[in-house]
Order: C-alpha cells, then sequence, then structure tokens
C-alpha cells in the first residue's frame, strides 16, 4: 500500500513537471517572438530617424515599440508567476519525498534489527519450530523467505527514492536561479520601456513643432487611401453587379426554354410542362457574390478559416488597428490593419482567391483578390508579381513590400462584399 501511494506521488511529480515545462515553452516562445518584434520597430525606427522630417511611421514605430515591450514585460511576469508555481510545487514535492524517505528508512531499520535477532540458522529454525502447528509453522518459513526479497526491494526503492529526491532539488535549485535571471531581464526591460517613452515625448515635441507640416502630409495621406477605397468599392461593385447580371440572364435564358418547350407541346396537343422558374427578388450583395457553387464553396472554406487565416507578411508587427484613431488632435479611420515589416518583406495572399484588381497610385500598388463573397485588400506594394485573372494559393507571394516614411509598410483589409471586417479577428495569432 505504501509502495502504491510512494509510485503515484512520483508520477503527479512527472506529470506537474511536464505540464510546467510545456507552459513555460509556450511563454519563452512568445517573449522571444516580441523581442524579435521590439529589435525590427527598433531597426524601423533607426532608419526613419535619420530624416529630419518627421513622419506618420516614426510615430507609429515608437508606439508600437513601448506597446510590444509592455507585452514582453507581462510576458515575463507570466513566466514568474508559473515559476514561482512551480517552486512552491516542488518544494512541496521536495518535503514529501523527504518525509517518504525517513519513513522508509525507519521501516528499513526495523527489518534490520528483526534480521540481525534472526541472523543464524539456530535462530530461524527455532522461530519455525516454536510454531503452534503444522500450517503456522509453514508461513513461518514462507514469511522468513519473502522477508528476505521484501527487505531487498526496500533497500533498492530508498535508493530510488534518494534518487528523486537528488533530482528534485536540482530542479529547484534550476528554478531559483531562472527566477533570479527573470527578475534581472524585468528590470533591464522596465529601464528600455522608460526610456522608450522619454523618446516618445521628445517625438510628440517635435511632432508640435512640425504640426503644420505633419497635418498636411496625414491629410494627403487620407486622400490617398480615399482614392484607393472608391476604386476597391467600385471593382467590388462591378463584380456585384456581374454575378447579378449573370443571374438574371441564366434565370431569362431558363424561361425562354420553358416558354419554347409549351409552345412545342401545345403544337403536338400535349400538357404543358410545369413551369419551374419565377422571377426571382434582387439578392444582396452576399448573395449575388455566392451565387456559383464555386464562389458558395470558397466562401464557405474562407469563413470556415476565421482565426486562423496567416499574416499577410512573414515578420512584422501591427502600428496601427481597425477603426477609428487620433494622431496629436488629428483623426483618421482603418478599413484594416497596418503592419510594420522588414525591408524587401514578401507580401502573401492570406488565402486562395482570384485576382481581382491591381491598381496603382503615386508609385505604389494595390491588389484586390476575391475570395467568393470575401475580399482581401493588400496595400503599398512596390511591386506586384501577379496579374489581373490570376488564381493564387495560400501564402502565395503576391509583390514586395514598400516603404511609407522610410519604414516598410503594408496596409491590409478584409471585406465582406463592401463591408470592412476586423482582420485581427480572422488572422492567427
Amino acid at each position: 500500500m505504501k509502495l502504491n501511494k510512494a509510485l503515484l506521488l512520483i508520477v503527479s511529480i512527472c506529470f506537474c513537471t511536464n505540464a510546467f515545462a510545456q507552459s513555460s515553452k509556450e511563454l519563452k516562445r512568445k517573449k522571444e517572438a516580441l523581442q524579435r518584434d521590439i529589435e525590427l520597430a527598433q531597426k524601423n525606427l533607426n532608419k526613419a530617424a535619420s530624416g529630419k522630417k518627421l513622419t506618420l511611421g516614426q510615430i507609429n514605430a515608437i508606439k508600437a515599440q513601448i506597446r510590444l515591450r509592455q507585452e514582453k514585460i507581462s510576458t515575463i511576469n507570466s513566466e514568474m508567476k508559473n515559476l514561482d508555481h512551480q517552486i512552491t510545487e516542488n518544494t512541496h514535492k521536495v518535503h514529501n519525498l523527504q518525509g517518504r524517505l525517513g519513513d522508509l528508512k525507519k521501516e528499513y531499520a526495523g527489518m534490520i534489527r528483526f534480521a540481525q535477532r534472526n541472523k543464524n540458522a539456530y535462530d530461524k529454525m527455532m522461530f519455525i519450530f516454536a510454531a503452534n502447528d503444522f500450517n503456522q509453522a509453514y508461513k513461518r518459513i514462507k514469511y522468513l523467505q519473502q522477508f528476505g526479497q521484501y527487505r531487498k526491494k526496500q533497500a533498492a526503492y530508498i535508493q530510488g527514492t534518494e534518487k528523486q529526491l537528488s533530482n528534485q532539488i536540482v530542479v529547484l535549485d534550476k528554478d531559483l536561479k531562472n527566477k533570479g535571471s527573470l527578475l534581472k531581464e524585468q528590470e533591464g526591460e522596465k529601464s528600455k520601456l522608460d526610456k522608450n517613452r522619454s523618446e516618445q515625448t521628445v517625438v510628440l515635441n517635435k511632432l508640435s513643432k512640425q504640426e503644420k507640416q505633419f497635418q498636411q502630409d496625414l491629410k494627403k495621406k487620407k486622400q490617398q487611401q480615399a482614392v484607393v477605397d472608391r476604386e476597391i468599392r467600385a471593382a467590388i461593385n462591378r463584380e456585384i453587379a456581374a454575378a447579378e447580371a449573370a443571374r438574371k440572364k441564366a434565370e431569362e435564358e431558363a424561361r425562354e426554354r420553358e416558354r419554347i418547350a409549351a409552345a412545342k407541346a401545345k403544337a403536338e396537343n400535349k400538357p404543358a410542362p410545369t413551369t419551374s422558374t419565377t422571377a426571382s427578388k434582387p439578392k444582396t450583395a452576399s448573395e449575388a457574390l455566392r451565387a456559383t457553387p464555386e464562389a458558395a464553396k470558397l466562401s464557405d472554406a474562407f469563413e470556415a478559416n476565421r482565426g486562423s487565416l496567416p499574416s499577410p507578411v512573414s515578420t512584422g508587427y501591427i502600428t496601427s488597428r481597425f477603426g477609428s484613431y487620433k494622431v496629436d488632435q488629428a483623426s483618421a479611420n482603418n478599413d484594416g490593419i497596418s503592419f510594420q515589416t522588414a525591408e524587401g518583406a514578401a507580401v502573401r495572399a492570406v488565402f486562395n482567391g482570384k485576382i481581382t484588381k491591381i491598381g496603382e497610385i503615386i508609385g505604389r500598388y494595390y491588389i484586390l483578390i476575391n475570395h467568393g463573397e470575401y475580399y482581401t485588400v493588400y496595400q503599398n506594394l512596390r511591386s506586384v508579381s501577379v496579374s489581373v485573372g490570376d488564381k493564387v494559393s495560400t501564402k502565395q507571394t503576391i509583390g514586395m513590400v514598400g516603404e511609407e516614411g522610410g519604414i516598410p509598410k503594408l496596409d491590409f483589409q478584409i471585406r465582406r462584399g463592401l463591408t470592412p471586417q476586423n482582420p485581427e479577428s480572422w488572422l492567427a495569432r
């Protein structure tokens, strides 16, 4: 019974250790990914800061760096909480093993004392012959045989428990050292965060001095974005109109076939065939875009991948989120999200689809991809590697990212028909 309890304790120790290790690995991976994004943001910021003119890209880069640094500190805090819990658990396990080892040693000492009292053959024979009857004598013989085997097992188990205890103490010492390293890393990140905030203050002071020029640049960008949005809406409207026209044409052709069949039946004095085609009500944009079986299947597949679509860039961080936002006193609206990425980064299709439109404005391209009733938009490309009408697959390169204010940047949208969606709820984290 005691042996079973001890085995159960060891199994629980292994299980908990594996669970903690898995959680720690996930936190470590997240922290490393955040550090890569922080370094990329710093690289972009250094590149943009070489110019005297303040850009929206610089402001977004330093804001992103502060946000990423805060996320990293939060991740370190989670690591430390996890480690504290693990240290508490391991300390408890060490105490349990120490207690168990003490009990085992006491039991073993009792067996040794018994063995000392019956160490010679004469004592063993006397122990057997002192039995009341033959049955009891037989049991005493079996007992002496089993006692020897059990004593060997207990000795081996004591050695195993001592080894387990030694290993657990090593793990505990390692955990304590790791906690010390995490505390040191946390202090370093807090210091860097304070530095980032000081840099942000300097940038905002610089912004107040260049406010007029900055407002003009922002107004110009909004005008350019408005042009792109109009062209995107026009392209989608054309597809909706074409889908609706194709549906009406198909209905008219069906009615014409029924009319001819009815006339033929009348001429042959046969019963008129049953009419199956009736005038349908105007379809919604979504219904029109998924009118064909192929479009409906593609739409359903796209929707089924909500929350697991790949990022349109393999490396980078979000600097502008979906919806309205403010920069200093100026307000703006983003129908998608914006990524700052690495120089020369490839832009990838996030899902299978068909290139519907490629447009160009002030030396930068945008691409519209159809996914049934859904569309994805990729803006600020310096070059494209696809053509209108091409079918693309998930993660296929469609172009190279361009720069804005000296920083590589991609604007990305997801639309259901004409309605903008928040891409963050569609992309995998």
